[in-house]
């Protein structure tokens, strides 16, 4: 039985149509070894399969609705590589109509193509493949003198699909719960471990244990670990500073977990104490955060959580001295973005980042009910910025939440690390 995803996929697409879905390419780390694979997002979302070398056709009008083109079972690569499903398995685990060897894809490219008015193919991912189903189309059509009809038109499949992953169903739910709640427990082990002198790659390392310890894949992306003035880099891995007392942690580290990813950032103080400074930064910066939190609901726009973000910490700011002026008019003129040049968050689900429009015609989305988004408001003081309060040079925090979107209000998936300041410091007690 086909994975309801596909199912709908075929539903969305128009009838006299097919659609050619390639799997990710193994991608080489150095000489002849590879990168860990991980499978392409749209692939998975739609097949569930998870092995290289594959190629899905979808032609909902036709009687094998659902071809998977995959490796053969091969017993002498097998014992070097793993077990593969083979053709077999394509069809009994993946629900296949039809399942072929990789190697006969291109014998049966013209009869794939051969009658569909369009094709849903996505160029500039797999330039090899591009140039073959090209190549064919161009020469179908030169053999206008023979009952052979190629498609007219190619369309992006991601403009169905993209969109149909927007909206999480519960089974999408449960396991973007599950890898919260990985996450989660990884924070609140660091947040025990964390202790002066210590690397930031000893942390990491810690987290990432207890990811694959409770069954995460891997890391959903690069752990950032950035302590003291490395928490001002937004993006910062290197991940090789040493934990100072005084100083801050900012840990921003997710799980993948079946294809789907968490995303979670808090940001605690290295000896168990914030200071006087480090806390009036830390509550400003909760207090945006879960006041946006609050507003993750059917109807709110992106624009209009990260204009909140924007006001509360712009207001902030003013107060504590980081910024000089009226807040109308510095938000006007975005004199916020030195200490706050981010987005207040994304959509969040097989891919860390994950796809859908922000913007239709211009306008910002609206949330609606099954979105997942992250909400991660910051403030980045670099130790170098003039005519500000000498104590606040050098602090980076950000806090950061995966949100769900429900009817009835906003959902936490990663409640279960503590946020506010006092619960924080009490979980660190020594």
């Amino acid at each position: 039985m086909i994975r309801p995803q596909l199912a709908e996929f075929m539903r969305r697409m128009d009838q006299n149509s097919v659609a050619i879905i390639p799997s990710a390419r193994e991608a080489t780390r150095s000489n002849d070894t590879q990168y860990r694979f991980r499978q392409d997002s749209d692939f998975l979302y739609l097949t569930g399969f998870e092995e290289p070398e594959a190629i899905a056709v979808v032609a909902p009008a036709r009687e094998q609705k659902f071809t998977l083109f995959v490796r053969p079972r091969d017993p002498e690569r097998e014992i070097w590589d793993g077990r593969r499903a083979g053709v077999e398995g394509a069809r009994s685990e993946y629900g296949a109509d039809e399942s072929l060897p990789i190697v006969e894809f291109h014998e049966k490219l013209q009869e794939i193509l051969d009658g569909a008015e369009k094709l849903y193919y996505r160029l500039g991912v797999n330039p090899d493949l591009d140039h073959t189903i090209i190549r064919e189309i161009a020469r179908m059509r030169a053999l206008n003198r023979k009952p052979i009809h190629p498609p007219q038109t190619i369309i992006d499949p991601a403009t169905i699909v993209h969109e149909m992953r927007v909206l999480k169903s519960p089974e999408e739910i449960e396991l973007m719960q599950r890898a919260a709640d990985i996450a989660a427990e990884a924070h609140v082990e660091a947040m025990k471990a964390a202790r002066p002198g210590m690397k930031e790659y000893e942390i990491e390392a810690l987290i990432e244990q207890i990811f694959r310890r409770l069954g995460a894949a891997a890391p959903a992306y690069n752990s950032i670990i950035g302590a003291g003035v490395n928490a001002t880099i937004l993006h910062y891995i290197n991940n090789d500073g040493e934990l100072k007392g005084g100083d801050l942690l900012l840990i921003d580290a997710g799980a993948e977990y079946k294809g789907y990813a968490s995303d979670i950032t808090r940001t605690f103080p290295i000896s168990g104490r914030y200071t006087k400074a480090q806390r009036e930064i830390y509550d400003l910066v909760l207090e945006a955060q879960m006041s946006c939190v609050e507003m993750v609901r059917p109807g709110t726009t992106h624009d209009e959580l990260k204009s909140h973000s924007i006001e509360v910490l712009t207001k902030g700011m003013v107060r504590l001295g980081l910024l000089k002026g009226d807040p109308a008019e510095l938000i006007k003129e975005k004199k916020y973005e030195q200490f706050y040049m981010h987005g207040l968050g994304h959509m969040l689900g097989i891919d860390v980042h994950d796809v859908g429009r922000y913007y239709y015609d211009k306008k910002s989305r609206a949330l609606e009910p099954g979105v997942v988004m992250t909400v991660e408001p910051g403030i980045y003081i670099n130790p170098n910025t003039k005519d500000i309060p000498e104590q606040y040079l050098g602090i980076g925090i950000r806090i950061e939440d995966d949100v769900l979107c429900k009817a009835d209000g906003p959902r936490v998936l990663t409640s279960k690390v503590p946020k506010k300041a006092e619960e924080i410091e009490k979980l660190m007690a020594r």
